[in-house]
């Protein structure tokens, strides 16, 4: 029983802050083999995605309604300089980008809430940001367990 709440803990913390979170647990704090780290971390990464994903696109296709009733039918656009500001980071960065600085920088929710605002084709979106969380479970892996003895005088 205790193992098993040891694995949901990860699952739930790689589904919310991936590199902060979730795989320092799997890999220092319990100890988990390769095996366990990537497959508990790639569950809960990509079951985060899609579930955030899916949640978000809901939540924003409610605000864009309501936003739409609330304004009489008029779509009135205004450029501001944090709408272009967006703009030029979609432009800059697109899918991609936002997919590999999820996992990294970003938490698997708001990069979900991005990608999903800028980029409605939901199968792509989760599959960039699944492939994405994968990559960074192996690099993580390797770097926890590569450094783990220069680590452990920071950590404990």
């Amino acid at each position: 029983m205790a193992e098993f709440f040891k694995v949901f803990t990860v699952i739930l913390f790689c589904s919310l802050f991936f590199s902060k979170m979730g795989m320092p647990a799997a890999c220092i704090l319990f100890k988990f083999n390769m095996f366990k780290v990537i497959l508990v971390s790639c569950v809960g990464g990509i079951g985060g995605s899609i579930f955030y994903v899916y949640l978000f696109a809901a939540i924003i296709k409610w605000w864009d309604k309501r936003k739409h009733l609330k304004s009489g039918g008029k779509k009135k656009i205004i450029f501001t300089k944090a709408n272009r500001r967006i703009i030029k980071i979609k432009h800059r960065f697109g899918l991609l980008g936002i997919s590999i600085l999820t996992p990294l920088i970003l938490s698997i929710p708001l990069g979900a809430f991005l990608a999903e605002r800028f980029y409605k084709n939901k199968p792509k979106v989760i599959l960039y940001l699944s492939v994405c969380t994968i990559f960074w479970s192996f690099v993580f892996y390797f770097i926890y367990y590569g450094f783990y003895d220069s680590l452990k005088g920071w950590l404990f």
